[in-house]
C-alpha cells in the first residue's frame, strides 16, 4: 500500500513510544554484535580478526538497513511496515544461533574469509532488518519539514544511546551472568512480542497472514537453536569450554578452549604430560635446580593447571602462583581436572599483565607463559614492555619460558624471539627441526633469562624421552631464526596478523 496519507501516519506513534522502539532495536543490534564473538569463538577462535569481521559485517548491515528502511518508508505506509519488521528482526536474531552451528560445523576456516562469511550468514540480516526500524519511526514522527532536524537528531541520539546501553550491559553484565544461546532466544523473543503488541496498537495495519508467518519463523528458529548440538560443555565469559576424555587413557582429560586443545591432564598421575609443549617446559624446569628442589613458579594462564600440578608433584614444597583470566576455568579445573587448592597454590583471577605488576621484584625462579585467546597469545602478553616486567619478577637468575603457536612463515614466533632478545641476554627456541627451519607449524617453546641458560641439560633431558626437539640458543642460530623480524611493543604488536592461521 502506497503511503498516500502521511498526515495520518504521523499521528500514530507518541514521542515516548517512538523513542522506546528506536532505543530498543538499536540496543539489540549492539547486543548481537557483542554476543557474536562468543558464538563464533568455538569455530574461528577469538582474535582481532574475529572482532574485525564481526564489526565490519554489523556495520554493513546497519548501513544497508538504514538505507533500505528509509527507502521503504518513503514508498509505503510505515504503520504497515514497522510491526513485521520488528518481528522479522527478532526471528532473524534467534536464527543466528542455528545458522552459526550449521555453517561453523562446515569448517570454513579461521582466516578472514571464513570469519567474514560466518559473521555474514548469522548477523548481517538481523542487523539490517533492525536498523531499518529507525528511518520508519522517523517517518511516523515528522509532523512538518520545519521540524525535520529536531526529530531526526533526537531519534538519532536515542538510537546511539540504545547502542551504548546494549554494549555496556552485554559486555559488563550479561555475558558473565547468562549463557549466550538463551540470551539470544530471549532477546529475539522479546522483539517478536514487542512487534506483535505494536501491531495491535497500530490497528493491525499489517497482514495477519504475514505476521503469523513471521511468528512461526521465530518459533522454528527457537526450536532449532535449542535442538542444535551445543559446541560447549561450559560457556564462560571468555571461552567455550569442553573437557574431553582420552579414549586411550582412562584417566586422561583434554581441556578444549574455543578451537584450541589447550591442556592435557591425567587425573591419576600429575607427572604425565600429554602435550609436547608441556614436556619441553618440563625440560626447562628440570634444568633449573637439583631434582626435587622446591622452587617458586609463576604461571601466566592456568588453563588445565597441568604445569602447577606437575611442579607440585615433582618438586614437593614448590609454590605456584597462577594468574588466570577466567574464574570459570578455575572451577572447571577443580571440578573436572583434579585440581586441589592448598597453601602452596595461589590463584589470582583477572588480567595477567595487570596482576603481574603486583608481584615483588626477583620473587620467582620460573615464569611459565601459557595464555591463549584462540590460537594466539593475547598481544599485550607478548610485548617488550610486558617481557620487561617478567624480567623484573624473575630477577638476575630466574627463567621465563613461554608457549606459542605459529605456522610458516613464522612471523609471530620470529617477532617474539626478537622481543625476548631485546630484554634478556640469553634466549633459546625449542621445537622440532622442521618448525625451526620454517617447514611446518605448531608449538614453539621459548626460553629467556638474564643468566646463562642450561641448554645442554635441556637438550639431554629432551633426548632422554626420544624427542627430536632442537634447542637453538646460539647467537648465529637465533639470528637465522629471527631474520628481520621487528620487536613487539605496546605501540605495535600485530600478533593476529603475524600469526599464520591453520588452513
Amino acid at each position: 500500500m502506497t503511503n498516500t496519507d502521511p498526515a495520518v501516519a504521523r499521528t500514530t506513534l507518541s514521542p515516548r513510544l517512538a523513542a522506546a522502539i528506536v532505543f530498543s532495536t538499536s540496543a539489540v543490534v549492539l547486543v548481537l554484535e557483542t554476543l557474536a564473538g562468543r558464538l563464533l569463538a568455538p569455530y574461528v577462535g577469538v582474535t582481532l580478526q574475529t572482532f574485525t569481521g564481526i564489526i565490519g559485517v554489523v556495520l554493513a548491515g546497519i548501513a544497508v538497513g538504514n538505507w533500505q528502511g528509509g527507502r521503504l518508508a518513503d514508498r509505503f505506509d510505515a504503520r504497515m511496515l514497522l510491526p513485521p519488521t520488528i518481528v522479522l528482526g527478532g526471528a532473524l536474531s534467534i536464527a543466528a544461533v542455528p545458522l552459526i552451528r550449521i555453517f561453523g560445523g562446515a569448517d570454513l576456516g579461521a582466516g578472514p574469509a571464513g570469519i567474514v562469511l560466518l559473521a555474514t550468514v548469522a548477523f548481517f540480516m538481523p542487523s539490517a532488518v533492525l536498523s531499518a526500524v529507525s528511518p520508519m519511526v522517523v517517518t511516523l514522527q515528522l509532523a512538518d519539514v520545519d521540524h525535520t532536524g529536531r526529530v531526526v537528531g533526537r531519534l538519532s541520539a536515542i538510537a546511539t544511546s540504545g547502542s551504548l546501553v546494549g554494549v555496556f550491559l552485554t559486555g559488563f553484565v550479561l555475558v558473565a551472568a547468562f549463557p549466550t544461546t538463551p540470551m539470544v532466544i530471549a532477546i529475539g523473543g522479546a522483539l517478536v512480542m514487542g512487534g506483535m503488541v505494536l501491531w495491535v496498537h497500530l490497528g493491525r495495519s499489517s497482514s495477519q497472514q504475514h505476521m503469523v508467518g513471521l511468528v512461526a519463523l521465530a518459533m522454528a528458529s527457537s526450536a532449532l537453536a535449542i535442538a542444535a548440538p551445543r559446541p560447549c560443555d561450559i560457556e564462560s565469559a571468555y571461552f567455550c569450554v569442553n573437557v574431553l576424555h582420552d579414549p586411550a587413557r582412562p584417566s586422561g582429560r583434554v581441556l578444549l578452549l574455543d578451537d584450541l586443545r589447550h591442556s592435557y591432564v591425567d587425573l591419576d598421575d600429575p607427572t604425565y604430560l600429554g602435550l609436547s609443549y608441556a614436556q619441553a617446559m618440563s625440560d626447562v624446569a628440570a634444568a633449573l635446580a637439583a631434582p626435587g628442589t622446591p622452587i617458586h613458579a609463576v604461571h601466566i594462564g592456568g588453563g588445565g593447571f597441568t604445569m602447577p600440578r606437575y611442579l607440585a608433584a615433582t618438586r614437593p614444597g614448590t609454590t605456584n602462583t597462577v594468574l588466570e583470566l577466567d574464574p570459570t576455568l578455575v572451577e572447571v579445573a577443580e571440578d573436572d581436572l583434579g585440581l586441589v587448592v592448598d597453601d602452596h597454590l595461589h590463584i589470582t583471577t583477572g588480567d595477567a599483565r595487570v596482576n603481574l605488576r603486583k608481584l615483588p621484584d626477583a620473587s620467582a625462579d620460573l615464569v611459565i607463559g601459557d595464555a591463549f585467546g584462540g590460537q594466539a597469545v593475547p598481544w599485550h602478553l607478548t610485548t617488550r614492555e610486558f617481557v620487561a616486567d617478567i624480567a623484573r619478577v624473575i630477577g638476575d637468575n630466574g627463567v621465563y619460558t613461554v608457549n606459542l603457536i605459529d605456522r610458516p612463515p613464522l612471523g609471530f614466533a620470529r617477532a617474539e624471539v626478537a622481543t625476548l632478545r631485546a630484554v634478556f641476554a640469553h634466549v633459546a627456541v625449542i621445537a622440532p627441526p622442521e618448525r625451526i627451519d620454517g617447514q611446518e607449524g605448531g608449538n614453539f617453546v621459548l626460553v629467556a633469562s638474564a643468566a646463562t641458560l642450561p641448554l645442554q641439560a635441556i637438550a639431554d633431558r629432551n633426548a632422554s624421552r626420544d624427542d627430536d626437539d632442537r634447542v637453538v640458543g646460539d647467537a648465529a642460530g637465533l639470528d637465522r631464526f629471527v631474520g628481520g623480524a621487528d620487536v613487539l611493543t605496546d605501540d605495535h604488536a600485530p600478533v593476529d596478523q603475524l600469526l599464520t592461521p591453520e588452513n
